[in-house]
């Protein structure tokens, strides 16, 4: 009979990544079985500094979201705990509504379809013609709206930083995770780029921007790639032009929304984001590029394919990010009170986008299990607004795994 030694375990479940998802979910495995020991590794000095601390700060309504799908069920189901969770905690957040707006005639079948798609997703929504869109928006034009009521904003940092305390998990910052030992016989081993190493019974991967290369750490497959799209934002220096959220219809085809008008809990209003290819999973301006990780994405195929399939739409997005005339014409579509001096920059976002090899973009939540490990492939928008029903079912797979170590 061989002898295994008994390990000395530093947690049951260590998350990789402190953002919104990985934060929710130590507060669901906590929750869900307590005294459960979860350590979370955060590469930076505070939570929430990438994805979750650089979006619009928008509850998402679920209305985008194609019945049955991940994202739909757990987006309407989020935006209401989101909001209640925002009141408990006493976290700054408000339920504004927002606009839909139709600004050409062939945007129409769309706008009608995400009307009935709505609908489907158990959201009420009020159809308007172009003179009521005044009532809601009175700097706004188009050819039709709707409005949608459940839609709103908050401070997903500070959700972040509640999530984490009220979870009871211990954090460690600059933690960034450079190797990992998986054994499926004895559980899990980390080593930090500080040269302290983590055991755990069970690994939850939430790395965000990095989470296909942690899988890869761990000796699973995740079968597709993080792409790197940053979106850029314009603060606007009139903020009085717009008194909610106003979005333009969106392309199906893509997971992006567009150009839109977002009032923020501060007061201020952000305009964006556009959707262009970084250069680096960090790279937050066109100056940061890491040959790397360039490298590595461009030796993706599906980067190729996806390219092919959507080289106009591209075109389109980086023409707005090396012209600011062109991004203000796309706001004028909506708004077209707007002056390219009314447009400030301020501080971008990157968006981590699976791609397939095919070259199709991942257009739901994805989350697979391996030996031992639970990983988060994609979660980019609306992960934030449904943070606490994605932590529950992450958390749910990685007591699983646990009860099965």
């Amino acid at each position: 009979m061989v002898h295994v030694p008994k390990i000395a375990y530093d947690c049951d479940v260590l998350v990789v990544g402190g953002g919104i998802v990985g934060l929710a979910t130590a507060y669901a495995i906590t929750r869900a079985a307590p005294g459960t020991r979860v350590t979370v590794l955060e590469k930076e000095p505070g939570v929430a500094r990438h994805q979750t601390g650089r979006n619009s700060g928008v509850i998402h309504s679920g209305i985008y979201y194609r019945p049955g799908t991940l994202k739909a069920r757990y987006a309407v189901r989020g935006a209401a705990e989101m909001t209640k969770f925002c009141a408990e905690y006493g976290i700054a957040h408000a339920v504004t509504g927002k606009l839909i707006v139709a600004t050409e005639r062939s945007e129409l079948p769309r706008l009608h379809g995400l009307v009935q798609r709505g609908r489907e997703n158990g959201i009420t929504v009020r159809e308007l013609g172009a003179a009521q869109i005044a009532e809601y928006e009175p700097e706004v034009q188009g050819l039709a709206a709707i409005h949608v009521r459940t839609t709103g904003v908050c401070d997903y940092t500070a959700v972040a930083q509640q999530l984490g305390e009220a979870s009871g998990a211990e954090i460690r910052y600059g933690a960034r995770v450079v190797r990992i030992d998986r054994r499926p016989e004895r559980g899990v081993a980390v080593l930090t780029a500080r040269g302290d190493v983590v055991r755990a019974r069970v690994l939850v991967n939430c790395a965000g921007l990095y989470c296909d290369e942690i899988a890869r750490l761990t000796g699973d497959e995740p079968e597709v790639r993080i792409v790197p799209f940053r979106g850029e934002y314009y603060e606007l220096a009139r903020p009085e032009l717009v008194r909610g959220l106003v979005y333009p219809v969106p392309d199906p085809a893509f997971p992006f929304l567009g150009v839109h008008l977002t009032r923020g809990i501060d007061g201020g209003v952000h305009v964006g984001p556009n959707a262009v290819p970084a250069l680096a999973r960090e790279g937050y301006g066109w100056g940061v590029v890491n040959p790397r990780e360039a490298v590595a994405t461009a030796a993706w195929p599906g980067v190729w394919r996806m390219g092919r399939r959507h080289w106009r739409y591209g075109l389109g997005e980086l023409r707005r990010s090396v012209s600011k005339g062109a991004f203000v014409d796309a706001v004028r579509r909506m708004l077209p009170a707007v002056e390219e001096t009314d447009l400030v920059p301020t501080a971008a976002g990157v968006r981590a986008q699976a791609v397939l090899r095919d070259g199709g973009l991942v257009d739901d939540f994805l989350i697979r299990e391996g030996p031992r490990t639970v990983h988060v492939l994609n979660a980019p928008s609306p992960a934030a607004t449904a943070s606490l029903p994605i932590g529950r079912e992450v958390a749910r797979r990685a007591l699983s795994a646990l009860a099965d170590a």
